[in-house]
């Protein structure tokens, strides 16, 4: 099992299968109009593309050589019951926001996680088509393309850029009694919504209930490294890897803004 001390030489090989995988993906996408890639659907009616498969197989491959003794967890892999006796575990979104993918909207990403005892200890979410890459290892901040980052210094809910579900958000400013929020555009990858609430580009990011364990736990370390929290609406953290990796409604936001935000929204 890798120690914190191999961590940093872990996340270098990741970036770099991670930056591979993004060259595989890249060529079914097209900026404005419809993917080049074949496109079914999975049970339940949610879109899976051939983009989809191909960086899922790559990244089971080059993950589980970088470390063998972790089990997996990916949207696009059936589960395997197995991972839940693991000590470490990858978790993997091939293509986070693949509607988003396939309709020509730049704002998809690959997100990967490894968890420690159902901690996240490293997490990455590359954004492909603007060449954008989010990383953190535990303890050890949070960077974009190499720089620090670090989430907003807001503490006034009042004028907060909000990016998320808007039945969440109405909830909010209707308990705020009319003070606005700054409601950002859609960001369909959920992974990319958590980390620009890492880098202060959003203030809150609003998630809603049915996320899973590959949308977030990249993002989660991510956000934590920077500085912020990711909570339901009880105040309790995601607990990952579980027999039913699904989630609640979810707020990610400033450490500032957590007691206002939950107040809002309960």
């Amino acid at each position: 099992m890798p120690s914190p001390d191999d961590l940093p030489a872990l996340l270098v090989q990741v970036r770099a299968a991670v930056e591979q995988a993004g060259r595989l993906a890249l060529p079914f996408f097209r900026d404005g109009a419809r993917t080049s890639a074949r496109v079914w659907n999975k049970a339940g009616g949610s879109p899976v593309t051939e983009a989809d498969v191909t960086v899922d197989a790559f990244l089971k491959i080059r993950l589980s050589e970088i470390a063998p003794q972790a089990a997996w967890l990916s949207e696009e892999t059936r589960d395997d019951p197995v991972r839940l006796r693991h000590d470490m575990v990858w978790i993997v979104d091939p293509i986070d926001g693949t509607r988003a993918f396939l309709n020509g909207d730049p704002d998809w990403s690959i997100a990967v996680a490894l968890l420690r005892h159902g901690e996240p200890v490293l997490g990455m979410v590359a954004a492909p088509v603007p060449g954008i890459t989010y990383e953190a290892v535990a303890g050890q901040g949070a960077r974009r393309d190499g720089e620090a980052i670090r989430v907003s210094p807001r503490a006034d809910l009042a004028g907060a850029r909000v990016a998320g579900p808007k039945p969440m958000a109405d909830h909010m400013e209707r308990r705020l009694g009319g003070a606005a929020l700054v409601r950002l555009p859609r960001i369909p990858s959920l992974a990319l919504r958590l980390a620009r609430v890492a880098e202060g580009a959003v203030d809150v990011g609003l998630i809603s209930s049915d996320a899973r364990d590959w949308d977030l736990a990249g993002a989660d370390l991510i956000l934590r490294e920077a500085g912020g929290t990711m909570v339901g609406l009880d105040g309790r953290v995601p607990a990952y890897n579980q027999r039913e990796p699904i989630h609640g409604e979810l707020v990610a936001l400033p450490e500032a803004l957590r007691d206002p935000v939950l107040a809002a929204l309960r």
